[in-house]
């Protein structure tokens, strides 16, 4: 066994491959598992290595995950990825002897979250009941929302009117960490032996009220905030898209990005407290740089 050598599942997606990178640079060799026939993109380089397996194939996952100190997942979809490959991921590593796995968590904190209250992070507290009576050490990763969807898919600042949107209150702090960020803490704690059972990061901890005022420094010009209605609102809107457009097969429906901000408004998904400071070599990207940052 070498604590240097990390299994990589995911590794094809973009936070995945910023994983796959950010371990290499902190000198591991990356054992990248990808799907028969699936497309590499980025996933190549010194200390990458990739190797094809079935997920269905429980006994090539094993000799996949043999030898290597950590598992670390970064799969992303529904249950049958989430719940069932994932499990036939930990179960591999078991199997394997590999005494360390993160599993695909990466969000606000869901089991702070009403039960039932957001589908996709719901299965997240279904698969944690696997890991936690697993006989191997785990750590999940929470980091808030993407920062990065800031400047894209987040419905929360409409650059071209000058304003920023809220739920309930506009003093809700939200927990937004950027993909390089986060993959940067994962290598970290992939190759620590000693990580707790969960690590809670944040690359900023911003209001609605702060996102405006950064706005406002960055641009020059004054934004505005625009209260959408109250939580209770809400929820009611979620159902209503859920019901006339439920997209069960969707990875990302409207409706679940609404059951993601309720979770960050509400303050139930707020993550406390932060590890922020536990590799002290990191650097953690603020709303004012990504903000800055060209849209594209």
């Amino acid at each position: 066994m070498t604590d240097t050598t990390v299994v990589l599942a995911g590794g094809t997606g973009g936070l995945g491959g910023r994983i796959a990178r950010a371990l290499v640079n902190r000198g591991a060799t990356v054992r990248a598992l990808v799907r028969p026939g699936s497309r590499v993109g980025e996933l190549q380089g010194p200390g990458i290595t990739r190797v094809e397996v079935d997920y269905a194939d429980g006994d090539a996952l094993a000799r996949a995950c043999a030898g290597a100190g950590c598992v670390v997942s970064a799969l992303s979809g529904l249950h049958e990825v989430i719940v069932e490959a994932q499990g036939r991921l930990l179960d591999a590593a078991v199997r394997a002897g590999v005494p360390r796995f993160i599993p695909s968590d990466y969000s606000i904190d869901y089991t702070r979250l009403p039960p039932g209250s957001n589908r996709n992070l719901e299965l997240r507290r279904e698969f944690k009941a696997r890991l936690d009576a697993a006989p191997l050490r785990v750590t999940s990763i929470l980091n808030g929302a993407f920062a990065d969807l800031l400047t894209g898919q987040a419905p929360l600042i409409l650059f071209k009117l000058r304003r920023v949107l809220y739920w309930e209150n506009p003093d809700q702090r939200m927990d937004f960490t950027t993909q390089d960020d986060v993959a940067a803490f994962t290598a970290a704690a992939a190759m620590d032996p000693d990580t707790p059972r969960v690590l809670r990061i944040a690359g900023m901890s911003v209001s609605a009220r702060d996102l405006a005022a950064v706005m406002e420094a960055v641009t020059g010009q004054r934004h505005g905030l625009v209260r959408a209605g109250s939580l209770r609102r809400l929820t009611w809107l979620i159902r209503v898209a859920r019901r006339l457009a439920p997209q069960p097969g969707a990875l990302y429906p409207p409706w679940q990005g609404m059951q993601y901000l309720h979770g960050m408004f509400s303050g139930d998904g707020k993550l406390e407290p932060l590890d922020n400071g536990r590799y002290p070599d990191l650097r953690w990207t603020g709303a004012r740089e990504v903000l800055a940052a060209p849209r594209s």
